[in-house]
């Protein structure tokens, strides 16, 4: 069997078990035995668990239940919450100052968490309901909470970005600090659109007002003194410093990033033990089983994802794959275009986890072979890779939103998100045009490549 055949074997045997409703981890690893089974020597199979052992044997991946730990300490406290409430006391007069305030709170957070679900449910939980009290439009108030919690694959510490330096074999500082001027970006377009849609919307409200005497909460004025101001800080402000001080150390080059991860998660509990009295086994069982549970989930699939990686280098299917895709003779900006349309298509059913340990061994070689950074790649990746945790049929955030605001329709949330899905494919459109929003902050750190 030729290698092109098998590989349109393995791909659709795949698509047929994922469809069926197994968990990914069991699917991918139940594939990749089985290809093992009929496809390569019978001793092979012995030797799985050495292979899952081996390819996850990595120093970098360590980082990852670290940096969990460190978002499950900070997420299942208050600090989310008060980190909202203080953004929105010295924003409240900026027009859409309340949009923008769950933006830069959603930003802030992701750095310090890593994770798109625990941004979304952090900071949505208390953003949605006060959004939605001083008259934003439901899917407007979920749009924001959704794309907000994106940035958490691409804002460093992120574990989405941890394994693409392990599958590209690139430098994960340097990856981190790419990330940051793209998450800037989006940030200011996220905004940006949030300050349009609340003028927009006010502007409704007032009319509507005018004409029949209907009184929007988006009328009502709120006012914060200075003492309230002030108040609000001093439980924000630790968190703060724990986000600078991570950073200084990890791109200061004082830590690799697993001792950063490390240092991370000892602050974050040290922290909401002294600012929220967090310290008792029963209080801390919360987070740290979710850090478990997470953890193990992530790990197993990262673990079966490399197997099935394995797999498709053994058999030739990946290198093929990649030599298929280089005899098409594509243009440069043309092959990049088919292999983000690949990305988006995998995104509608795969998780960015298993989509970076599945494709990176497809894409990588042609794409280095047409001159791309594989850097630059990698942020771009991600960001069409957050575009698939909010656009339907299983954009996850979408999910998390409708489980912490359960009143709002589905079709709001969706509709709600679209805008934002186009921002970011604008950001993308940006990053091919002007690379140095990637690039210029590593080279200046670390040197050109």
């Amino acid at each position: 069997m030729s290698p092109l055949t098998l590989g349109m074997l393995y791909g659709v045997v795949t698509l047929v078990v994922m469809f069926s409703g197994m968990p990914i981890a069991f699917a991918l690893g139940i594939v990749a035995s089985t290809f093992m089974y009929f496809f390569m020597p019978p001793s092979s199979l012995d030797t799985i668990t050495q292979n899952v052992y081996e390819e996850m044997a990595s120093i970098t991946l360590l980082s990852i239940p670290l940096f969990i730990l460190k978002g499950a300490a900070i997420g299942k406290s208050s600090a989310g919450k008060d980190l909202y409430s203080a953004i929105h006391a010295w924003m409240h007069k900026v027009p859409g100052g309340l949009g923008i305030a769950n933006v830069f709170a959603c930003a802030m957070f992701a750095a310090m968490a890593g994770s798109s679900p625990a941004t979304c449910s952090a900071i949505g939980s208390a953003g949605i309901p006060e959004m939605r009290r001083r008259g934003y439009s439901p899917g407007f108030a979920a749009g924001i909470i959704a794309a907000g919690g994106t940035l958490g694959i691409l804002l460093p510490p992120s574990i989405t970005m941890i394994l693409y330096a392990v599958a590209a074999e690139q430098s994960l500082g340097r990856l981190f600090l790419a990330g940051v001027g793209p998450g800037v970006l989006l940030v200011l377009l996220f905004a940006g659109y949030a300050v349009f849609r609340a003028r927009k919307e006010y502007a409704i409200a007032y009319e509507a007002y005018q004409k029949e005497g209907v009184q929007s909460a988006y009328l009502e004025k709120e006012h914060f003194s200075l003492k309230q101001k002030l108040e609000m800080l001093p439980r924000v402000l630790p968190f703060v410093i724990l986000l600078i001080g991570v950073m200084v150390a990890l791109y200061g080059g004082y830590a690799t990033p697993s001792e950063t991860a490390g240092l991370g998660a000892l602050l974050a509990m040290g922290l909401i033990a002294i600012v929220y009295r967090v310290w008792r086994p029963r209080q801390m069982a919360p987070f740290i089983s979710a850090t478990i549970k997470e953890s193990t989930m992530l790990l197993f699939i990262i673990g079966m994802s490399l197997l099935y990686s394995y797999v498709m280098s053994y058999l030739n299917i990946s290198q093929s794959a990649a030599q298929w895709v280089v005899g098409l003779h594509l243009s440069k900006w043309l092959l990049l275009m088919v292999i983000l349309a690949m990305v988006i298509v995998f995104g509608f059913f795969l998780p960015p986890v298993s989509i970076i340990l599945m494709m990176c061994p497809i894409i990588l070689p042609p794409l280095k072979e047409a001159g791309f950074d594989l850097i630059w790649f990698g942020v771009v990746m991600t960001i069409v890779m957050e575009m698939g945790l909010i656009h339907p049929p299983v954009g996850l955030n979408i999910f998390v939103i409708k489980n912490i605001a359960p009143d709002i329709s589905l079709k709001e949330i969706v509709w709600g998100v679209l805008p934002f899905l186009g921002l970011m494919l604008f950001a993308v459109v940006l990053l091919c045009v002007f690379p140095q929003i990637a690039t210029a902050f590593p080279d200046s750190l670390m040197g050109v490549k």
